[in-house]
C-alpha cells in the first residue's frame, strides 16, 4: 500500500460515527478521490452499490470500477439536501436526498437523487455497506409523511 493510500485508510479508520463516514463519502465524491471513497467501504465481500438506473454492483472490484467511470471527468458536485436516519446497535440506515449539479452545454443543471446509505460499525470504525440510489424530483424536498401507522 502506498503512503497516500495508508494515510487515507488510517483516516477512514478514525470515523467514530456513521455521520462522519457519510460526510467523508460525499467529500470523496466531490473530489473524485477513488482511494478515499473506497477506503470508506466495509471489507465484506457482499457490499453493494446501485447508481440511478444502473445494475446492482456487488463487491469492491465492481464498485470501484463504477466509481472510476463516474470520476473519469472529475468529481461529482453532490450535496445532501435532506438526511433522515434510523439507528440500531452497530448499524445505521440513512435515507437522503442528494442534489447533483453539473455544467452542460445548456448551462448548470440540477438533478435530485434519492439514496439509502447503510453503515456498519466494524473493528475499523463505521463503514459503508450499501449505497442505493434512484432518480428523484425537486418536489422530493417535501417530506411525505403517511398519516396511517400501518406499515406496508
Amino acid at each position: 500500500m502506498t503512503d497516500s493510500r495508508s494515510q487515507k485508510v488510517a483516516q477512514a479508520a478514525l470515523m467514530a460515527t456513521a455521520d462522519e463516514t457519510e460526510a467523508a463519502f460525499y467529500e470523496a465524491m466531490q473530489q473524485g478521490d477513488i482511494e478515499r471513497l473506497m477506503s470508506l467501504w466495509a471489507e465484506d465481500e457482499d457490499i453493494a452499490c446501485v447508481h440511478p438506473g444502473g445494475p446492482r454492483l456487488v463487491g469492491h472490484v465492481a464498485i470501484r470500477a463504477a466509481f472510476e467511470a463516474v470520476f473519469s471527468n472529475g468529481g461529482v458536485h453532490v450535496t445532501l439536501a435532506q438526511v433522515r436516519s434510523v439507528e440500531g446497535p452497530g448499524c445505521e440506515v440513512h435515507h437522503v436526498l442528494e442534489r447533483v449539479q453539473a455544467m452542460t452545454p445548456e448551462g448548470l443543471q440540477t438533478a435530485y437523487v434519492l439514496a439509502s446509505n447503510v453503515y456498519l460499525r466494524t473493528a475499523h470504525g463505521w463503514r459503508l455497506a450499501l449505497h442505493h440510489a434512484s432518480p428523484g424530483q425537486p418536489d422530493d424536498m417535501q417530506d411525505m409523511i403517511e398519516a396511517s401507522s400501518v406499515l406496508h
